[in-house]
């Protein structure tokens, strides 16, 4: 008897930060004090305002389907959005899908635009589902492997080295996740030339653009010679501390977004209808909220990479945006990401995510979230500073049982 699993689903590995988070909680559940630097959680509540919205929309019996395209609401707040924030000219009724979450969008996007065979560049280190999404969709994943030697740049050097006459598209993120580097211009002209040249679509995902502290966030579909070619994907969980919400979008070409939309339809149909009003109460109301979280992350950024580059064998460069640093431990007793990230949680109950995690690139890192509030972020750097500064050079990782 053949195989019960589809090639390309066992070959998908489960997720690294899903895997790690579920680690944590058995151990919290075991008793042990493990204080989490691994997760993506914003430590801030929804705004009150996006939550009353959402709670009237409820009990007002606001539960029904809705449009597959969402709410023609959202889906103007959205088009406004994307002019007035990022300079992006979309209409609201052919170009804009809500979703979900924009980890749907994401999937539905690479769906749509990869055909089994076809291989996409991803830059690594970068978030791990984008290479998992693409396999699901039949579709190759080629990382692009990026250097710490000029703070993880995307250059026009690197992605040549991997195009090749099956290469369909191009995954960018930014912030970046889990670098915390912001696009530049320089960055978006390479992106831009090389998209043109070899006739790439550019899937984007720009869910941390509210968290930015250095820099400003540029959306790549802003371009004119990029516009017809990218599909932008956002939404509401990290700016808007709504990650139990699952509402994000995408925006693009009509006739990508509408292979998009006959994918959603087969799978989800809508997104949530009441979760739909308070995305709009989000978009169009005080912004206040995301403004003071960026404040804190900022510093937040400030103190882990103090710490951590006080450290012997540690170099943490500071992000420009998101809530993650992305940290060297090379120079550490343990050099290997994913030996120091056990040994951290084994013997100082800590959890880090390693940079394996993030593909090739990220080796010999270990991602550390300052999404946890301050109290929880103090301690936990403390119990890590006095594990580095406990190690000796060549030493053995321990056993990770705990």
């Amino acid at each position: 008897m053949r195989g019960r699993v589809a090639r390309r689903c066992a070959e998908v590995a489960p997720s690294a930060t899903v895997a790690l988070n579920d680690r944590v909680q058995e151990l919290r559940a075991r008793g042990t004090d493990v204080l989490d630097l691994g997760g993506g959680d914003p430590g801030f509540d929804t705004p009150r305002h996006v939550a009353v919205a959402a709670s009237k929309a409820l009990l007002a019996g606001f539960t029904h389907y809705t449009a597959s395209r969402g709410l023609p609401e959202l889906r103007q707040a959205v088009a406004e959005k994307l002019r007035r924030d990022n300079g992006v000219d979309v209409d609201p009724d052919t170009q804009v899908l809500v979703t979900p979450s924009s980890k749907h969008a994401l999937f539905t996007a690479l769906t749509a635009v990869l055909d089994p065979g076809d291989e996409v560049l991803v830059p690594t280190p970068g978030w791990g589902s984008y290479g998992a999404m693409a396999r699901l969709a039949g579709a190759v994943p080629v990382w692009a492997e990026l250097s710490p030697r000029d703070g993880f740049a995307v250059t026009r050097a690197r992605l040549d080295r991997h195009v090749t006459a099956r290469t369909r598209a191009l995954v960018l993120n930014t912030p970046h996740n889990p670098t915390g580097r912001v696009l530049t211009a320089r960055e978006a002209d390479a992106i831009a030339g090389f998209a043109a040249e070899h006739d790439l679509m550019i899937v984007t995902d720009e869910v941390y653009e509210k968290i930015v502290f250095s820099g400003e966030h540029l959306s790549i579909a802003a371009r004119r010679d990029c516009a017809d070619r990218t599909v932008t994907v956002n939404g509401f969980s990290k700016g808007y501390a709504m990650p139990g919400w699952r509402l994000g979008y995408a925006a693009g070409p009509r006739d990508v977004v509408a292979a998009m939309l006959a994918v959603h339809q087969h799978t989800v149909a809508c997104a949530g209808s009441f979760v739909q009003a308070g995305g709009v109460a989000a978009l169009r109301g005080s912004q206040d909220a995301l403004r003071e979280a960026a404040a804190a992350y900022a510093a937040r950024a400030a103190l882990v990479t103090r710490t951590l580059n006080a450290l012997p064998g540690v170099v943490c460069p500071p992000p420009a945006g998101t809530f993650y640093a992305f940290a060297d431990i090379t120079g550490t007793g343990i050099p290997d990401g994913d030996a120091f990230a056990q040994a951290l949680l084994a013997e100082a109950a800590v959890a880090v995510t390693p940079g394996s995690a993030f593909g090739p690139g990220g080796r010999g890192h270990v991602r550390i979230s300052f999404a946890t509030g301050a109290p929880v972020l103090d301690a936990a750097l403390d119990r890590l500073a006095a594990f580095v500064r406990d190690l000796a050079p060549g030493r053995a990782a321990p056993s990770t049982g705990m």
